[in-house]
């Protein structure tokens, strides 16, 4: 229990829309496929909260040969690429939320 304040410290990404603007996103997680790193973000507001549920998903791409370089998140353009995605991420949440709940039961 005694380090789990570091967990919840949430780490955040601003990505550039197409439209110009700005928005920051708090990082869920990272999930690995098929050799291809994704990023699963939440959109945040201007108070830092999240209100619709909304879930983004890039491709994410670290830089082996320079460990101090930003990230690279690409779109996903491909439907069906997103789907899967999408669908390995519902399976991760729901492994989590089971996580969670034994870990309350635990005396």
């Amino acid at each position: 229990m005694g380090n789990r304040g570091e967990l919840d410290e949430e780490m955040t990404v601003e990505l550039d829309l197409e439209d110009g603007s700005k928005v920051t996103c708090a990082i869920i997680t990272i999930l690995t496929l098929q050799n291809q790193d994704y990023i699963a973000l939440l959109p945040l507001d201007e108070k830092g909260e999240n209100t619709d549920g909304e879930v983004w998903f890039y491709r994410y791409h670290e830089d082996e040969n320079d460990p101090d370089a930003e990230p690279e998140l690409t779109y996903i353009e491909d439907e069906a690429e997103y789907e899967i995605v999408a669908d390995v991420f519902d399976e991760y949440l729901d492994h989590e939320e089971f996580d969670e709940l034994v870990e309350e039961e635990d005396f």
